[in-house]
């Protein structure tokens, strides 16, 4: 029985194609006329090819709806409903009293256990007059002082 559906699929397929797609006669046809042909043929492949990725966008687009009206079925039917969590202000005494239970006896100062750090007061230059500055540096004297300073 399969292979009698195989070959009557084949049989209905062989005379669907008859009907789409007549024989090509290419014997006797000129240069001109074979371009004329292969542009035609070009062109119809163009459109069976953008209705076939239209199709496909369709029956995409449609698979993941029935895929979304599934999950809400099943949601409607289901006996547990998922509940809206809110966000829930708990300090961490409390939070170790609920996970560690009755072990927790003692409260834990967190912040006692910070590292404290100390700042270093920034050492200030003293504001100087910079035309001592630059009457210093003028001259040979001042750019070997310059030159020196750089080489340590």
């Amino acid at each position: 029985m399969l292979q009698e559906e195989k070959e009557q699929s084949e049989r209905e397929k062989e005379v669907a194609m008859a009907e789409r797609l007549p024989p090509l006669n290419l014997s006797g046809l000129s240069l001109q006329e074979l371009q004329d042909l292969c542009k035609d043929l070009h062109h119809k492949i163009d459109v069976v090819d953008e209705e076939r990725y239209d199709i496909g966008l369709k029956v995409s687009k449609n698979d993941t709806e029935m895929d979304n009206m599934k999950l809400k079925i099943t949601e409607m039917q289901s006996k547990f409903k998922k509940p809206n969590l809110k966000r829930v202000k708990i300090s961490a005494e409390a939070m170790l009293s609920v996970l560690l239970g009755s072990k927790h006896k003692e409260s834990f100062d967190f912040k006692a256990n910070l590292k404290t750090v100390k700042k270093e007061d920034e050492k200030k230059e003293e504001v100087t007059d910079w035309r001592k500055n630059v009457e210093a540096m003028s001259g040979m004297e001042g750019r070997k002082k310059l030159f020196d300073a750089s080489g340590n």
